[in-house]
């Protein structure tokens, strides 16, 4: 059974995966040309159609996302030690190997 940092992890994971479907059905896109003479209008289409893509030389630059949408998706749960613990590997049995060796060299 999955711990509820696990299940949070998991589902972090669906969310992001769905939320790029979204985006890829739902974005604007936009030239730098355009999106610099536009940008209020890029902006306005961010918060209320989704993301906007701007394009330079044919091929994807940057997205601008709503502020909102943003906060929502870098926002951490938990912490690593959490996620470790919840980790469905955990009580496996699975034995890693520590290499043992010198350190290596490091020319600075």
């Amino acid at each position: 059974m999955l711990s509820s940092v696990a299940f949070q992890a998991v589902n972090d994971y669906y969310d992001y995966n769905e939320s790029l479907e979204v985006m890829a059905m739902n974005t604007g896109t936009w030239t730098v040309a355009e999106a610099k003479a536009k940008f209020s209008e890029v902006l306005d289409q961010a918060r209320s159609q989704g993301p906007q893509v701007i394009t330079k030389h044919g091929r994807d630059a940057a997205v601008v996302v709503a502020a909102e949408e943003w906060e929502r998706k870098t926002k951490r749960v938990g912490n690593l030690a959490e996620f470790f613990a919840g980790s469905p590997l955990r009580g496996s049995g699975l034995k890693i190997k520590r290499v043992k060796g010198r350190l290596r060299r490091v020319a600075l």
